[in-house]
């Protein structure tokens, strides 16, 4: 299994966000860092706001803030909000399903318990558990400390 790169960058987009705070960060900035085209990373922004995870301000002295308290924000509920769809096979989805074993196979039920089980192992961390020590994450990307109120 893997998820899909808007998800990727969506956590990615989140950790460093939260590593920055209280910062902002702009998008040029997160696509400098992470070597990813600005244009996807307006796409995953844009969508991380919608949800709420990020507040995002225009103009001069604009940039992008957590929307909510890094404690907060549960990964796996992130994961389930950006990730599409989450078919993991083709009888996962009913529209386009032409699998001829669909009736009689027991591997669906098996795979949704595996999706099951990694999502609410997700759900147990929060953004604050991942990023941990924000300096490291910091000093990983090589980058200045961030300002403190």
């Amino acid at each position: 299994m893997q998820l899909s790169k808007f998800t990727d960058y969506s956590l990615r987009v989140l950790i460093y966000t939260a590593a920055r705070h209280p910062d902002k960060v702009s998008i040029t900035e997160l696509a400098e860092v992470y070597h990813i085209s600005r244009n996807h990373l307006v796409k995953v922004v844009n969508q991380l706001a919608h949800l709420g995870y990020l507040e995002t301000m225009r103009g001069r002295g604009g940039g992008i803030l957590l929307g909510q308290p890094a404690t907060d924000i549960v990964i796996g509920d992130v994961i389930e909000a950006v990730e599409p769809g989450f078919d993991m096979a083709e009888c996962f989805s009913l529209g386009t399903n032409h699998c001829r074993l669909t009736p009689v196979c027991r591997l669906k039920g098996i795979m949704n318990d595996a999706k099951t089980a990694f999502l609410r192992e997700l759900s147990r961390h929060t953004l604050a558990d991942v990023v941990g020590q924000p300096q490291a994450i910091i000093d990983a990307l090589q980058l200045e400390p961030a300002r403190t109120k």
